[in-house]
């Protein structure tokens, strides 16, 4: 399990729930994100998420792109 601090760079599918985003990953699990921009075009798509990880399973996203 990475640590706090860790640079994330993972594939999968961007969701949202609620007011929250989410990363479901193409490694299983998922991620919460923490984003600087609402990423609407990309929801139900598939992407590339660049960030770091803050919490447990939460990522603050530097990027989130169409894969």
């Amino acid at each position: 399990m990475p640590v706090i601090g860790t640079r994330i760079d993972e594939s999968g599918t961007l969701i949202r729930e609620g007011g929250a985003f989410y990363l479901r990953r193409d490694l299983g699990g998922r991620y919460q994100l923490e984003l600087h921009r609402t990423p609407v075009d990309e929801v139900e798509k598939r992407v590339r998420l660049v960030g770091t990880l803050v919490g447990a399973d939460l990522v603050n996203a530097d990027s989130v792109t169409l894969a």
